[in-house]
């Protein structure tokens, strides 16, 4: 499902030789900036004096998308880039895949190669980035991709909540730490497809319940992880699904009165309702 959080990016063009780069937080605060060469960029076997994490990551990320366009960064000139985000960066919404997905817009290459070059992982993010509407996304074993949109605006909408988790998991652990455990079968990916057909055709709020209760268990035996409900409210009179890399970002809880209160007596003040976090 689309949420109303979202990032966006800009390029100008300019007269010097490198690449401004410049991120404002939800705030209008700076909190990245760094002037890359865009030489640096160009020489592929030229090893860049490391800056830090963000600035390495983001150097990678430019050169793979000249891997990808030969054409890129080609001119003789250089880029004022802004990028902007209407949301807290630590809740794990897709900073880093919707980054991927501009970035593949201005340098006119395919999103999905890029990730494959950069982060990894299915793609299901970019597929997100790239819908405003709520999307089935299917990998198949040759590693195509099938993209769907599909209608999902239950009538109990109103009891689903999000709730941040007060820490923001890093996606590419988590998908190495799935990939390690070796467990997927043909029958886990039949069920979970179930599940998700019977999400998408649920019409009662119990229904729904059942099903992602059902979809927290196959997954906790799967990764040999306890369920967030049982590991932090275990006395909460409701559902609770993990979303994203599990164990942190945001959850999913259903109730059928405002559950702030509960969650905010836990520790836990971020509580969104779902008319606030999606995009419908």
């Amino acid at each position: 499902m689309p949420t109303k959080f979202g990032q966006s990016l800009t390029v100008e063009a300019d007269d010097s030789e490198n690449i401004k780069w410049k991120s404002y937080n939800d705030l209008g605060k700076v909190w990245f900036e760094d002037e890359i060469s865009i030489d640096d960029i160009k020489i592929h076997a030229h090893k860049s004096q490391s800056r830090n994490e963000i600035s390495d990551r983001l150097i990678q990320i430019l050169r793979a998308a000249r891997e990808l366009n030969s054409e890129f960064l080609i001119n003789n000139h250089g880029y004022t880039v802004t990028t902007r985000q209407n949301f807290n960066r630590l809740w794990g919404l897709g900073t880093s895949s919707t980054l991927i997905n501009n970035i593949s817009n201005w340098a006119k290459v395919d999103a999905y190669q890029l990730l494959e070059k950069t982060f990894s992982g299915s793609g299901y993010d970019i597929a997100c980035a790239q819908n405003d509407a709520p999307i089935t996304f299917l990998l198949k074993s040759d590693c195509s991709k099938i993209v769907l949109p599909i209608d999902f605006n239950p009538k109990f909408k109103n009891q689903l909540y999000f709730v941040y988790l007060n820490q923001k998991q890093n996606s590419r652990d988590g998908i190495a730490a799935y990939r390690d455990l070796g467990k997927i079968d043909q029958t886990i990916i039949n069920d979970i497809s179930g599940i998700t057909e019977g999400i998408i055709a649920s019409k009662w709020l119990s229904e729904f319940n059942k099903l992602i209760d059902r979809h927290e268990t196959i997954i906790s035996r799967l990764i040999g992880q306890e369920t967030v409900k049982s590991r932090l409210f275990n006395d909460y009179d409701g559902s609770v699904k993990s979303l994203g890399a599990w164990g942190g970002d945001f959850v999913v809880a259903t109730s059928e009165v405002d559950p702030t209160s509960y969650f905010k007596s836990k520790g836990f003040k971020t509580i969104l309702p779902f008319d606030e976090m999606i995009l419908v």
